[in-house]
Parts: structure tokens; sequence; C-alpha cells
């Protein structure tokens, strides 16, 4: 299998961040069925809810031909941008099952606009394959990327496989991680 670089998909123009805008918009993360991320992301398109439906280009390699494959990075997951009325209008769609949640509560879990906006940002910049490691990952040093094209990116320098990855963490889904040579980032120094 070998990995290309393509643009996240997006239904929407938030981008994971409010702009400066008091909005009462969070990002949730939706269950839906096997196979209807992108479905799901057009139909909450055209009631008028933000979405993300993470995508990555995959090259299959079979004896006679390559092709070219979107593969949905986090199955059976659309994140979901909205007010609590819309929260609501989500679970209207009969292929949305529910809300992950946190263990213990009883109200959809938050995924914060900061984590959502530089997972966003490695998922369009990013030139290798980004992975999820849902396996916890000890806390990295936190860096800035200096140089190539996921520059100006805010992440953790972990280790994984004897390799330098970067590593966003999104609350309850593990870290986004995507290989990083040391000489690309910079200690970012903790103030105060």
């Amino acid at each position: 299998m070998i990995f290309t670089k393509e643009k996240s998909t997006s239904a929407g123009p938030s981008y994971g961040t409010r702009k400066g805008v008091a909005c009462s918009k969070s990002w949730y993360v939706a269950l839906v069925r096997m196979h209807h991320e992108k479905k799901v992301a057009e139909r909450l398109s055209t009631m008028g809810i933000d979405t993300f439906v993470p995508v990555q280009q995959q090259i299959h390699q079979w004896s006679d031909r390559r092709k070219v494959v979107n593969e949905v990075l986090l199955p059976m997951m659309v994140f979901v941008h909205a007010t609590p009325q819309e929260r609501m209008d989500v679970l209207s769609l009969s292929t949305v099952s529910r809300y992950m949640v946190m263990r213990g509560e009883s109200t959809p879990a938050v995924i914060p606009d900061e984590q959502m906006a530089r997972f966003r940002f490695m998922l369009d910049y990013s030139e290798e394959a980004v992975c999820m490691n849902s396996s916890p990952l000890s806390c990295g040093e936190k860096v800035r990327v200096i140089k190539g094209p996921l520059s100006g990116l805010v992440g953790e320098l972990v280790k994984d496989g004897g390799k330098s990855k970067i590593a966003v963490r999104l609350n309850m889904l593990g870290c986004a991680c995507v290989d990083m040579p040391i000489g690309y980032v910079e200690s970012i120094t903790p103030l105060g």
C-alpha cells in the first residue's frame, strides 16, 4: 500500500476555528453506519450543519493494475460542528446511531476547536500518510514544525516504532501521527 496526499473533505467553511465570533457551536463525533461517513456528511451539509470526514488517498497495487482509492481515516465517525439544537437534528438521520461520550458521562464529548484545527491542518498539508494511533502514546516534547509542508504545526514529538513522529492528540480518539525528522522541529518552551 502506498500513500499519497489529498486535501481532507469538508462540508462548511468553519475549518475548526470560531474566527473570534461568539458562537455556541462545538465539535462532536457522531457514530454512523459502516461505509456511510461521506453520505452522512453530505446529508448534514444540505441541512446546513458543518461536518468533517478525514479522508486520504491510497494507491492499491494489484498484479495487473493500480488504483487510487479515497479511504476514510476514522471509519464510522463523522465530526460534527453544531449548536445544541443542530446536535439533536443530527440524530434524526437513520444512519447516525449516537455521539461518542466519555466513560461515565451522559453528554456527548466535545473535541476542542484547537485540536480539530491542528488535525485538519495535518491532513491537508502532510506529504506523508497520517496514521491514527489509538494506543496510548507517552507524552512527548511540545514542538513547532519549522520546515516542510507542515511548517507552523504545533504538536508533540514522540517516538513510535523507533521513528520520530509529530503527534496531534484528539480527545478520546488517540493521536494523529506523521513521520517527522527531528531537524524539522523546534522545542516550544512553556511560558512562566
